[in-house]
């Protein structure tokens, strides 16, 4: 079993209602990233996000309308790997995830991430850059970058044009990772058809507003025109270490994950709530479709994310740590689900506390073990909600130096 951690820098009230300053957020995140590095984390993920979260509540459809403060803080990923990569000596860095909708979309993005991974190795050739890519999970970070409706049926289906907008924005940035000269005609068309909607009367309210915006007859297939139009094109720079750079699609789409793989190897996220049925679907998947390029697909390239809730303070008893866990973990849940909602939704709460680690360090062991398989790989996520650096890396500690070997311990026993 591999363990990563995920970073979130999101400045947001904490569960005692402070919220740090962007300094001490930074602050914070180096002192965790060292720690985490000096205790043999793998990877450390750090959350992407573009444009501030309060600014758009004041926009006509905010899309995080309760949210206090900002989602996230890192809005420069290749800027802070690098200078994570300084500031550490064996630990890999990761996005988890950047937008190729936003900042530039798929071109600049692509540039920017070979030039990172340039950079890194003429510091340290060993240490990879883990870039996991997606259209981002909040709408308002791309549309100033023009990923909105363009028209009446562009708006009807949106939610599905935006997953087709994503594969189009992917082919751009793989092929130019992938050194190749492209021009706007080499990229797959985007065609809506039935198969993309949820039901039929989706669809015909689509094809409604298309027919009636080209006053045209009948039709079961609408083309889409391109986002990104232009002639051939490459990046610099061009020779660089391509062995340097792990890529990851933010993507749960079925289509999506193999169609990534068509062109590089491209390994996936999954959520803490993704079920284990639909875990179990996506390695059969990328058993079949990951890359040849990558060698034969492993469980350990689908990092599982999960909120860590630890008490291994010294004052108290093991039972007393539970406790104290437990009501850790219950009022950093309800602080995001207040945060994201305007409310506190308790069946929401308890379905998100049941896919976490929470208690001692004896009882989060045990946890692991029933949970995940032997090969996976775990990424932590700490700061939840959570703004006492200290302590985070107190629970840091418990994790990997307590919970750790008593897992191996575990599965060693049971094999």
């Amino acid at each position: 079993m591999k363990h990563d951690i995920f970073f979130s820098i999101s400045q947001t009230p904490g569960v005692g209602g402070d919220t740090p300053s962007e300094r001490q957020m930074f602050e914070n995140y180096f002192q965790q990233l060292q720690h985490a590095d000096a205790l043999g984390f793998e990877v450390g993920w750090i959350a992407q996000a573009h444009l501030s979260t309060e600014t758009q509540k004041s926009n006509s459809a905010p899309v995080v309308p309760h949210w206090q403060g900002e989602v996230g803080l890192c809005t420069d990923f290749p800027q802070l790997a690098m200078e994570s990569f300084r500031q550490t000596q064996n630990i890999d860095i990761g996005s988890a995830v950047i937008s190729i909708l936003a900042s530039g979309g798929p071109i600049a993005q692509a540039e920017r991430i070979a030039n990172t991974v340039q950079f890194l190795s003429m510091l340290d050739d060993n240490r990879k850059l883990h870039v996991g890519f997606s259209a981002g999970r909040f709408e308002f970070m791309a549309r100033p970058y023009g990923i909105s409706p363009r028209n009446a049926w562009e708006k009807a289906a949106w939610k599905p044009l935006r997953s087709q907008i994503f594969l189009e924005a992917s082919e751009i940035f793989l092929r130019l990772l992938n050194g190749e000269v492209i021009s706007s005609d080499d990229i797959r068309q985007t065609t809506l058809t039935r198969e993309l909607f949820r039901s039929d009367e989706e669809w015909q309210s689509v094809k409604a507003a298309y027919l009636e915006d080209k006053l045209a007859e009948d039709t079961e297939a609408i083309p889409v025109p391109r986002r990104y139009n232009f002639e051939d094109i490459s990046i610099v720079p061009k020779q660089w270490n391509r062995n340097q750079l792990q890529l990851v699609a933010g993507t749960h789409d079925p289509f999506a994950q193999s169609f990534v793989n068509s062109i590089l190897p491209v390994k996936v996220f999954n959520l803490s709530i993704t079920s284990p049925t639909v875990i179990d679907e996506t390695h059969d998947r990328m058993a079949k479709n990951f890359h040849p390029d990558g060698g034969a697909w492993q469980r350990s390239y689908m990092p599982r994310t999960s909120f860590v809730f630890i008490n291994d303070e010294q004052n108290l008893d093991e039972q007393a740590q539970s406790d104290a866990a437990k009501y850790e973990a219950e009022q950093a849940l309800q602080a995001y689900w207040n945060a994201l909602e305007g409310t506190i939704d308790p069946e929401k709460v308890s379905k998100a506390a049941d896919n976490a680690l929470i208690g001692n360090p004896r009882e989060i062991a045990h946890q692991i073990v029933d949970r995940f398989h032997p090969e996976d790989t775990i990424m932590a996520w700490f700061d939840f909600f959570n703004h006492d650096s200290d302590r985070v890396c107190r629970n840091m500690t418990a994790y990997m130096e307590k919970v750790v070997p008593m897992v191996e311990q575990l599965i060693g026993g049971s094999s």
